[in-house]
């Protein structure tokens, strides 16, 4: 890889556009003081991606951009472009061509661009890291900074060391390395906290999904009875069903046949019934009546027409003469006795006497109070006319009535004889009816029995719906469950039909006991329960699994940095034995003998002690020996020395490792002409394997250069380049 040129726009005092190209092995810039010789050397490490404003002579990034002058304004921006030629590929990038430019702006925004695409600081960083260009500088000597490496810190030149041996990549690498270990070791604690976050609640869901797989063994369990119990009484009901209807069958068909015989049968009675001349016999009857009147009638004319006669002539008795005492109480006796004779006789008679006897006393009491010539003025003649016409009426009434009974009896013969042949039809109709009486009982037990059923079927299609509720549609195979016995054999259905109703029974109150006990188990949100415990579930191992990659992953960054803490320290030891090697030869050349060497020293870092152990830090650390001069420090070297010893290492450090390009800037300064002679040998033989860009007073470091670049300032205050190819110049001289 070779440095083709830099170009510089806006960047402090190189106001307008300037461009450096780099053709030869050493090229050199020289001008006089003030004119901007320095703002070159400070423009690479700009557009490396220095940070620090202080190394360039800074205090912001506005500073590195041109401030104006009365000629020329001041510039909105600083860019700085360096290109690479890149065809051996030492940079990381499949390009022949490497543009890498830095932009800075007023408001100290940076802009870092690679190959015309804007990237990150730390691109540019990495890409260069491949390339032994690194960011401690080493590569860049500024003015004044010669002797840097001899005043830094052992821990600083450690830095600046490794980078000259190339060991940056590794040093990345192992602050990646230890980046992502401590962001690993993070993610580790917050993963163990989410997991410690979700312990409480996934035992609580783990303990919920026990409790719902017992609830599901014992829904099993349920389903397994339920489906038992349904087939059993599926089977019972339509078995009993198909008996009922084979039982009502003979019943209904004989109760109609009984229905039809009794229709029959009263039918034939009342056609029986109706011979009889029902309508001729009351006629009789009445008839019977009104003689029996008529004559009971005439019976009592004839009794008081009797009484009339016989008051009359016991009257035409007293008038002849006077009634004694005898007469009167043989009257009185006589009406006694009559009356006790009265109480023997039949109601119609009764009533004759009853009046004959009153008739009696009222003509005796009439003889006793009515004077004597009332008695003649009494016609007997008349009463005994009327008495016979009344007592043939009698007699022909009582022989009406007994000729009318006679009928009477005759047609009730006739009627008793016809009974005798209904009197059959009629037990045969009571036995019909008795018989249809029972068939009728029996067919309302069948009723209720149909009615029972019915009842039953309700239930059972009731208990298919809660069912299926419970454990799902499995319920809908019911029909095909196989029911066995305890031998494991299948029942047929009239065995199951067999079964006492008592054991269905204790079925449904067991079956009853596990539905509340399943819904005691809380299984109604079970499957949200499960859905959470799932996905609970899920991340906990997904958790366990990242926090398993987690331990392997800190485990392999662990072996990582120690692997890269080993390397290092082995590259960096052998590193250390090359330098010294170099470095004692080029302070031999310089100071015309002594030694010179490098060590590795361990010093606790520069904090406040405190009780806690701290890490050791290694440095290193700068022994010279100054012939014919006893040195008990570094701090005893002259300007002179300082900057041989600095030369004499740093030269030492660019053999062993050598950088692209080196820009020394005035660290020549301080030789005389003898050590400037050296230090142009040491540049020649440095220019084998990497470009020198070297800003100079000095003229042997100037014979030295293939072009001379002068920069001048004038009164604008903006730097100006003059170039010179020493090739051209001497073809053109000769």
């Amino acid at each position: 890889m070779r440095l083709q040129s830099i170009e510089l726009s806006g960047f402090k005092s190189c106001a307008k556009k300037t461009r450096l190209e780099f053709s030869s092995a050493i090229t050199s810039i020289v001008g006089p003081n003030g004119s901007g010789k320095s703002n070159l050397a400070e423009s690479f490490r700009f557009v490396l991606g220095e940070q620090s404003m202080k190394s360039m002579r800074g205090k912001r990034g506005e500073d590195m951009i041109w401030n104006g002058s009365p000629a020329v304004p001041r510039a909105g921006r600083a860019s700085v472009k360096l290109v690479f030629d890149n065809r051996d590929r030492a940079l990381n990038l499949d390009f022949d061509e490497v543009s890498l430019e830095r932009v800075v702006n007023r408001d100290g925004n940076n802009e870092y661009v690679l190959n015309g695409s804007p990237v990150r600081l730390r691109d540019i960083t990495e890409v260069l890291a491949h390339a032994n260009i690194g960011a401690s500088g080493h590569h860049i000597i500024s003015q004044g900074e010669a002797d840097r490496i001899l005043s830094a810190s052992p821990r600083e030149r450690r830095e600046m060391l490794e980078d000259a041996l190339g060991l940056t990549a590794y040093l990345y690498k192992k602050v990646d390395a230890e980046k992502k270990l401590e962001k690993t070791a993070e993610n580790v604690r917050e993963v163990e906290s989410l997991r410690r976050e979700l312990a409480p609640h996934l035992k609580f869901l783990r303990a919920q999904v026990k409790k719902f797989e017992e609830s599901q063994k014992l829904r099993d369990v349920l389903a397994e009875n339920y489906l038992e119990y349904l087939k059993r009484e599926s089977v019972y009901l339509r078995v009993s069903k198909e008996l009922l209807a084979e039982e009502s069958d003979e019943p209904k068909q004989e109760h109609s046949a009984f229905a039809g015989r009794i229709a029959q049968l009263r039918a034939e009675l009342a056609v029986q019934q109706n011979n009889i001349t029902d309508g001729e016999l009351a006629r009789l009857e009445d008839e019977s009546r009104a003689v029996a009147l008529h004559r009971s009638t005439a019976v009592r004319d004839l009794g008081r027409i009797e009484g009339e006669l016989a008051a009359a002539e016991r009257m035409h008795l007293s008038v002849r003469e006077s009634i004694p005492a005898d007469e009167a109480r043989e009257f009185a006796e006589r009406v006694e006795k009559e009356s006790e004779d009265i109480v023997l006789l039949d109601s119609e008679q009764m009533k004759h006497r009853v009046i004959a006897l009153t008739i009696l006393a009222k003509e005796f009491l009439r003889r006793i109070v009515h004077p004597m010539h009332e008695v003649g003025t009494y016609d007997t003649h008349e009463l005994l006319e009327k008495k016979l016409a009344l007592e043939r009426e009698a007699e022909d009434s009582q022989s009406e009535e007994s000729r009318i009974a006679d009928e009477i009896a005759a047609l009730r013969a006739d009627a008793d004889g016809e009974k005798d042949a209904s009197r059959e039809a009629e037990r045969e109709l009571y036995m019909a009816m008795s018989r249809r009486s029972e068939l009728e009982t029996a067919m309302a037990r069948l009723h209720a029995r149909e009615e029972m059923l019915a009842r039953e079927e309700s239930q059972l299609k009731s208990e298919i719906g809660d069912a299926a509720f419970l454990i799902g549609r499995e319920v809908a195979g019911y029909a095909e469950f196989d029911v066995c016995d305890e031998g494991g054999s299948a029942l047929s259905d009239a065995d199951i039909a067999d079964e006492p109703r008592v054991r269905q029974e204790d079925r449904l109150k067991k079956i009853e006991r596990m539905k509340i006990r399943l819904e005691e188990s809380g299984a109604g949100n079970q499957s949200e329960v499960l859905k959470e415990h799932a996905e609970t579930s899920e991340r906990d191992e997904f958790l366990a699994h990242e926090l398993a990659d987690l331990a392997a992953s800190e485990a392999s960054l662990r072996m990582l940095i120690a692997e890269l803490t080993k390397t290092l320290e082995t590259r960096f030891a052998d590193g250390i034995k090359k330098i010294n090697v170099e470095f004692d030869s080029f302070f031999k050349l310089m100071f015309g003998g002594g030694s010179a060497g490098l060590s590795i020293v361990r010093e606790l870092p520069f904090r406040k002690r405190t009780d806690v152990d701290e890490a050791v830090e290694e440095g290193v650390d700068v022994s010279i020996s100054i012939p014919h001069k006893q040195l008990k420090g570094m701090h005893m070297l002259s300007g002179g020395e300082r900057a041989l010893t600095s030369i004499a290492l740093i030269f030492a450090m660019s053999q062993v490792n050598p950088p692209p390009f080196l820009i020394l800037d005035e660290t020549d300064a301080a030789l005389d002409e003898a050590n400037s002679r050296r230090y142009g040998d040491m540049i020649g033989n440095l220019a084998r394997s990497s470009q020198l860009i070297v800003i100079t007073h000095n003229r042997e470091t100037m014979s030295r250069a293939g072009i001379l670049y002068g920069v001048t300032m004038g009164r604008d205050g903006v730097s100006k380049l003059l170039s010179v190819r020493f090739e051209d110049a001497v073809a053109v001289a000769k």
